[in-house]
């Protein structure tokens, strides 16, 4: 579908998420970010996009995602991502706290 020009969001969603189901984390956040940029209140496809970067080694990138995505939950009403991306960004946190 990508080949024929039938870009769109939900497209890229799909895209990512079967990238990211099959462990190419990098792949997978290339179509995510394509997906925010064709839709940045997208919260699934921002909640989905930080955990890529995240896996890809990226957790600057991912803590970004997510807090792009918790601004598009709240603005959306979207609890359930807000409830999930705050826990990841507060897993973040104590990742990178000194020990």
């Amino acid at each position: 579908m990508l080949a024929k020009g039938n870009d769109n969001s939900l497209l890229r969603f799909g895209l990512g998420k079967g990238y990211l189901d099959q462990g190419d984390a990098a792949r997978a956040a290339e179509h995510l970010k394509a997906c925010v940029a064709f839709d940045a209140k997208y919260s699934a496809a921002w909640k989905l996009l930080g955990k890529a970067l995240q896996q890809a080694g990226d957790d600057e990138g991912a803590r970004q995602a997510w807090t792009q995505g918790l601004q598009a939950a709240q603005a959306q009403g979207d609890k359930q991502a807000e409830k999930e991306m705050t826990v990841f960004l507060k897993r973040l946190d104590r990742q990178a706290a000194p020990r």
